[in-house]
């Protein structure tokens, strides 16, 4: 196998981060064809309606899956807070890079910080999980959906439609925004996606494709993402379901932080465990189970039947 072909998404975030996949692959196995296989997805291409009721981020991947699936790629390259909880049968995620910033990133043009907001100022976020949390923090804030790549979200904010936004710390750094970052918000006051920060490489569970893929498999990061997501496995929580959840080394071992909220901010339930990072998976589930007694299972419930 000396030609690998990566499905990806035709976003510049996407692209980059094939890109760097395909330089990495490049550099462990001298020799090898790497060529990118853009592709526009129906996430992509429904900008007029928040997520949420189209399907969820499985939309950004549905694509590339198939892709795979039919021959025309080899391995698709995700942002990992992307990829739902369960992958389709036959595919897998072969490696992941070593994490990025897993925070939130707090950006406007007027105020120095998240706390510095205003009464009733406008906030723009995409995310079910992040409009949970603000609306927790500030009943006051109104919060409205943004859709679009990071280019058109900071143009909304720059043309003065928002006093400030909220997205993902990694994602403009790793396209060079990282100045128009104002303040980065702590885990303890946004805790992040299950995946923030991870950028995964999906395959098809075949032993050619895993060997030229698994070397770039960041163990650490491997472990984090494995408990996170074994956690949001576990609570079964719909495209509306604000959840979120974040590993990190600790102490010897792994500490883990779930959270599950009503999508008004009215109700959160948020839950943390620790343990050896060999049972990471084990943990997540765990702490899933901790969140579900404490009353999360009924919230969850409730949404789910709400979008049936």
């Amino acid at each position: 196998m000396q030609h690998l072909r990566i499905a990806t998404r035709r976003s510049a975030l996407a692209l980059w981060q094939a890109e760097h996949v395909a330089g990495l692959l490049r550099g462990r196995h001298p020799g090898l064809d790497v060529s990118l296989v853009p592709i526009v997805t129906s996430g992509d291409r429904i900008q007029d309606r928040p997520l949420a009721e189209v399907g969820g981020k499985g939309l950004f991947i549905k694509e590339l899956e198939v892709a795979m699936a039919e021959g025309r790629a080899d391995l698709a390259v995700h942002s990992m807070k992307d990829v739902p909880a369960a992958l389709p049968e036959g595919f897998l995620i072969a490696a992941v890079l070593p994490r990025a910033d897993p925070r939130d990133a707090f950006l406007s043009l007027r105020h120095a910080s998240f706390a510095s907001l205003p009464r009733a100022a406008r906030v723009g976020t995409s995310s079910q999980r992040r409009q949970s949390i603000l609306r927790a923090l500030r009943p006051d804030l109104e919060i409205v959906p943004l859709r679009g790549n990071v280019d058109t979200r900071l143009r909304k904010l720059d043309a003065g439609e928002f006093d400030a936004i909220i997205l993902a710390a990694a994602g403009l750094t790793r396209l060079g925004f990282a100045a128009r970052i104002t303040e980065y918000l702590a885990p303890a006051v946004s805790l992040p996606a299950v995946g923030q920060g991870i950028v995964g490489i999906e395959c098809r569970d075949e032993a050619a494709l895993l060997a030229r893929i698994g070397v770039l498999n960041d163990r650490p990061t491997r472990e984090c993402l494995d408990a996170e997501r074994a956690l949001a496995a576990r609570l079964e929580g719909s495209c509306t379901s604000p959840i979120a959840g974040f590993a990190h080394h600790a102490n010897g071992g792994l500490e883990l932080e779930g959270l599950v909220g009503a999508p008004d901010g009215s109700v959160v339930y948020r839950e943390r465990i620790a343990g050896p990072a060999a049972d990471a998976a084990a943990l997540g589930r765990a702490l899933a189970d901790r969140l579900l007694a404490a009353g999360a299972g009924a919230l969850l419930a409730t949404l789910r039947a709400r979008d049936d």
